[in-house]
């Protein structure tokens, strides 16, 4: 009979109880160490999953690779980038294309025939932020609003002051931002708002009737398919988690089509146009930009993600709200009783968990991610559905 203080080992030679215990410590030991190796998420045991998420102009166009701007993002990511640095080099894809009428070079001018843009950015483990608005000459602003966040005390630079402040810090500056492209439509625009406003000449015309009627004649064009319906409010959001938990975005713009001079937007103010806490998420929202500045949505919906919401039921809860305030006003009621403008936002949490959403949707309507599954479209979840 085996005593209790010996075991046969596999081989079937005894051991004794010091051996026993010994070989236990150690085991236990081993397990205390991995426990606290996942406990610290060093990047080969990590549970975080790289991916980006952006509007839908972050999978369109494509770099000399075929690469589109998510996928740009997700590879920098893979390979070991600053999240920021990856976010920004996927939204400066269109920044700097005149193919894309809503951002950067070639966007859509003011009602004065002017591009100018906004753009913010924040960065989750440094818990800094930067922006530039009303700036003009620059095509890729989201580069300045880096500038800005690493360089200086402030969050916002505007107008000629940022202007300066990129040309201080090595950026381009143009005489011109508009495209062949956008200032034709500039044209065809001003001339229907002019015939609209009974031939009086476009400096006789108020900024109210250039903003009420002016935005009635480019939703026309919209539906003429002169210009994009998506780019009536311009602007790309893209954020970013990489493998280590880490969390950033940015927002960029040229706002709202052939605005009122001086307009501003949602896009560069921190918890309307964008919003990221490193510990719980981030948010970045496209349209109509007053309907979220009115209830900084940005930041409710990563509230709302702190408190235990899913993105996607954050990000409706924030447009609900939105509808709520808004489904009385006829200015933004469509003949059906629907609201009629679209506010969308993109989001992803710290848990592996995404979503895009949208006041108004439709199957064509579409957000952009990367991850390990590559890049794609996939549709909005939507209040309203349009035929």
């Amino acid at each position: 009979m085996t005593k209790k203080s010996e075991i046969k080992s596999s081989s079937g030679n005894r051991l004794n109880r010091r051996e026993v215990l010994g070989a236990a410590a150690t085991v236990a030991a081993a397990g205390v160490f991995a426990s606290g190796a996942r406990g610290q998420a060093p990047a080969m045991m990590s549970s975080y999953k790289p991916r980006v998420v952006a509007a839908n102009n972050g999978h369109r166009l494509k770099n000399e690779k075929g690469e589109t701007g998510v996928e740009i993002a997700y590879r920098m990511l893979t390979e070991g980038a600053d999240v920021l640095d990856a976010t920004i080099a996927c939204v400066n894809l269109p920044e700097n294309s005149t193919e894309d009428s809503s951002v950067g070079y070639g966007g859509l001018p003011d009602a004065n025939g002017d591009v100018t843009l906004d753009a913010c950015c924040m960065h989750g483990p440094l818990k800094r932020a930067g922006g530039v608005c009303f700036i003009q000459g620059v095509k890729a602003p989201s580069h300045v609003a880096k500038d800005v966040m690493m360089k200086t005390n402030h969050h916002l630079l505007a107008g000629q002051g940022a202007t300066d402040f990129a040309r201080a810090n090595g950026h381009e500056i143009v005489g011109d931002l508009n495209s062949e492209y956008s200032f034709k439509q500039y044209l065809e625009w001003r001339a229907r708002v002019e015939k609209e406003g009974d031939n009086r000449t476009f400096a006789e015309l108020s900024p109210e009737f250039i903003d009420q009627k002016g935005f009635e004649v480019a939703y026309q064009m919209a539906k003429e398919g002169l210009i994009s319906m998506d780019h009536l409010h311009g602007t790309i959001n893209c954020n970013a988690i990489n493998h280590k938990g880490e969390i950033c975005g940015n927002t960029t713009t040229s706002g709202r089509s052939f605005k009122v001079p001086g307009r501003v937007g949602d896009s560069p103010i921190l918890g309307a146009g964008l919003y990221v806490d490193n510990e719980v998420g981030a948010a970045g929202s496209t349209g109509l930009g007053e309907m979220n500045l009115y209830h900084l949505c940005s930041y409710l919906i990563v509230e709302k993600m702190r408190d235990g919401m899913h993105p996607k039921d954050a990000g409706m809860f924030a447009l609900n709200r939105v509808k709520d305030s808004s489904i009385n006003n006829p200015r933004y009621v469509n003949d059906k009783g629907e609201i009629a403008f679209n506010l969308q936002f993109y989001i992803l949490d710290k848990k592996n968990q995404y979503a895009g959403v949208s006041m108004r949707g439709a199957k064509d309507h579409y957000f952009a991610v990367a991850d390990e599954n590559g890049g794609r479209h996939e549709v909005m979840e939507s209040i309203f559905w349009d035929d």
